[in-house]
């Protein structure tokens, strides 16, 4: 289809209103979900991206559920000083979602040996790529000084703004819950920063269900092995 230039005086705010509401994608967030489950990283943000993207192309579907009135909610206040925990729930986001990305290149470069210089890849980001975020320069600064981190968040520049902004990140999230304001990537973002903080988040339940229903054993906590247990008896 012909693409038809926009007039240079119209108003930003009012142009924003009329684009469709649809997300357009290009399959790269596919394919790094894809490439990430393949190799057993969590890259959790990524994908929920992908599948909100997904939900926006579905019209007659969400026009069809919205004329069925399912969303019971109330509306939310908004104080000023919620615009700068937005601010920071989104700064926070951020973090993690580069958390998950590099903890990717990490472990794909340990597994097929590829040397990844990760600071140098950061860089990259920073000097063209549409992801050009300034802590972009705080990720090389990072792991230049530790190459062989595991994960973002155990560095002491990024696990600083953890502390700082995870009050706003859960807030948000819950006012977005509350509102019924679909925010399903920073939601992930919580989830997975809770999933590294837990000493218990319920594998173990997991475990003997699987080892109930299909004999996949389980370990245990308190003597080396691998172990099955009749759970009909």
């Amino acid at each position: 289809s012909k693409i038809m230039q926009e007039k240079d005086d119209m108003d930003s705010g009012d142009l924003i209103d009329k684009i469709l509401d649809v997300a357009g994608n290009k399959g790269t967030g596919r394919w790094t979900s894809i490439a990430a489950l393949e190799q057993g990283v969590v890259t959790t943000m990524i994908a929920s991206s992908g599948n909100a993207r997904l939900i926006t192309n579905m019209q007659e579907l969400r026009s069809r559920i919205q004329n069925l009135q399912v969303k019971k909610v109330k509306a939310q206040e908004c104080p000023k000083e919620f615009v700068e925990k937005l601010r920071q729930a989104l700064y926070l986001g951020k973090i993690i979602a580069y958390a998950q990305g590099f903890s990717l290149y990490k472990d794909a470069s340990d597994v097929y040996e590829w040397n990844l210089n990760l600071a140098n890849i950061a860089k990259i980001f920073r000097a063209g790529c549409i992801i050009q975020a300034d802590f972009l320069n705080e990720i090389s600064k990072v792991y230049e000084e530790n190459p062989k981190l595991a994960n973002l968040v155990e560095a002491p520049y990024f696990l600083e703004k953890i502390k700082l902004y995870q009050s706003s990140l859960r807030e948000v999230i819950a006012s977005g819950i509350m509102s019924g304001v679909p925010v399903p990537v920073l939601s992930n973002s919580i989830a997975y920063l809770d999933g590294l903080s837990s000493e218990l988040v319920g594998a173990n339940l997991i475990q003997a269900q699987r080892d109930y229903f299909g004999a996949h054993t389980y370990a245990r906590n308190d003597r080396d092995g691998i172990f099955h247990h009749n759970w009909t008896k």
